[in-house]
């Protein structure tokens, strides 16, 4: 079975992470294939609009598959995958069909990286939206995935979600303009999805795909360099540490080095 499916339905072409047995945990296989639909989408007018959801009723993406870290050796092994999760965001940013996030349940790490990069989210009423990696990887965010968070909720929220390892709630997401609207349940959210897809499907294309190209290069207006704060997280004992620990469904004991 595919870790990640798609299917056209009228003009609208339906990605759907498909792991749900870990929560739609996300492999690099999953997160290439993302990228390779962003960047291939037609502009002819065949389809309209692109919609990302996740299988089995418990989470949209419950963020990086953690197994995969363990082939990390060199600074350079992490500087390799910020910037391959980076080529995956950029190309769901500059995908020229609006997209939209229909989040339920768990959306963390890569999962809620990937629906910030979306052009709207909605979500079900179960949402848990976040980045909890203080408390369980010790790892850190690229400065570009927290600048387009910032852009979204604001620095100061953004600050104590991650400082504290806090998830948001749909009704607190909504508040702060992560997501635009809050469905009852999984049943209704796809059904706003399909709803919303269609709706986008007619409206002027070349408006809505300016609009996103201009939008995204305010964004990327400002690079920042932060291999240094990588290598500094990605190569420490903590990391190692937190790593198994998480694995190992055991509270990490942080060191500090």
């Amino acid at each position: 079975m595919s870790k990640l499916t798609h299917d056209i339905r009228d003009a609208t072409l339906w990605i759907t992470f498909n792991r749900p047995q870990a929560r739609n945990a996300l492999t690099f296989e999953m997160y290439e294939g993302l990228a390779n639909l962003c960047r291939g989408v037609p502009t002819d007018g065949s389809l309209r609009a692109v919609v990302l959801s996740g299988a089995g009723g418990r989470a949209f993406a419950a963020g990086t598959d953690m197994t995969q870290f363990r082939a990390f050796e060199t600074a350079q092994d992490a500087l390799d995958y910020e910037a391959k999760i980076g080529a995956v965001l950029d190309a769901v940013e500059r995908c020229p069909l609006p997209t939209v996030a229909a989040l339920n349940g768990a959306c963390t790490g890569g999962g809620a990286a990937i629906a910030a990069a979306c052009d709207i989210r909605i979500a079900s009423a179960s949402l848990k939206f976040g980045f909890p990696i203080a408390r369980t990887l010790g790892n850190c965010l690229a400065a570009a995935n927290l600048a387009r968070l910032s852009a979204l909720m604001g620095a100061g929220r953004v600050r104590e979600m991650i400082f504290t390892a806090r998830l948001l709630g749909a009704d607190e997401a909504q508040r702060c303009g992560l997501i635009s609207e809050v469905l009852e349940d999984e049943a209704a959210l796809m059904a706003r999805a399909e709803a919303l897809a269609k709706t986008l499907g007619e409206m002027a294309p070349l408006t809505l795909r300016a609009t996103k190209e201009a939008m995204r290069r305010v964004g990327a207006a400002a690079a920042v360099d932060d291999a240094d704060l990588i290598e500094m997280c990605y190569m420490s004992e903590d990391f190692r540490h937190g790593m198994e620990a998480f694995l190992a469904k055991e509270a990490p004991k942080w060191s500090g080095k």
